[in-house]
């Protein structure tokens, strides 16, 4: 018998699928208890509203990215860092070929409504964004980190939204061999 965790983990990891693949607002609560298979009524023992298992899902995507970035920060040297942080994209790039980024899409439907949803799912971002920054100023760029930061940010972002757009990772690659090569070169 599967336990309250188990069930509420289940449902989570379903809508982040199911919201990855065909949108927020597209999938329903009726589709996500379905990929769980977990009964349409027990969801709401699990979440008062959509907007509740959204707020689960934001949270779930939050805690893998800041894990990676842990992961990351292992390292000693900032290059490394950065360098790990676009490998990510180019280790993901057919799913988003697939389905697009799962921050950016998620932030671009979002916010056409606004929110405190929207403004959750762009507070990764502004971790990544953070992050990046603090990865600068390491090596020592001061204060110009945050436009380096929001550089690398919207040079991903971009080779990302031509790849979903176009279903072909070879813009993310290229993208991320120019911003590897840029890195080493600071």
């Amino acid at each position: 018998m599967a336990t309250r965790g188990d069930k509420r983990t289940r449902l989570v990891k379903a809508a982040d699928k199911l919201v990855q693949r065909q949108g927020y607002h597209a999938t329903s609560l009726a589709d996500i208890a379905a990929a769980a298979g977990v009964p349409l009524g027990n969801v709401y023992y699990y979440f008062r509203s959509k907007e509740a298992l959204g707020d689960a899902l934001i949270g779930q995507r939050g805690e893998h990215y800041r894990a990676r970035r842990a992961t990351w920060d292992r390292e000693p040297d900032p290059k490394t860092r950065l360098r790990a942080f676009v490998e990510m994209t180019v280790e993901n790039s057919t799913l988003l070929a697939r389905s697009g980024c799962p921050i950016g899409s998620l932030c671009q439907e979002l916010h056409k409504q606004g929110g405190p949803l929207a403004e959750a799912a762009s507070g990764m971002f502004a971790e990544f964004l953070d992050w990046l920054e603090m990865q600068f100023r390491a090596l020592g760029k001061g204060a110009e980190s945050r436009e380096l930061a929001v550089h690398v940010m919207s040079a991903l972002q971009g080779a990302t939204l031509l790849t979903h757009s176009f279903r072909s990772p070879r813009y993310i690659e290229s993208e991320a061999r120019r911003l590897k090569a840029w890195i080493e070169a600071l």
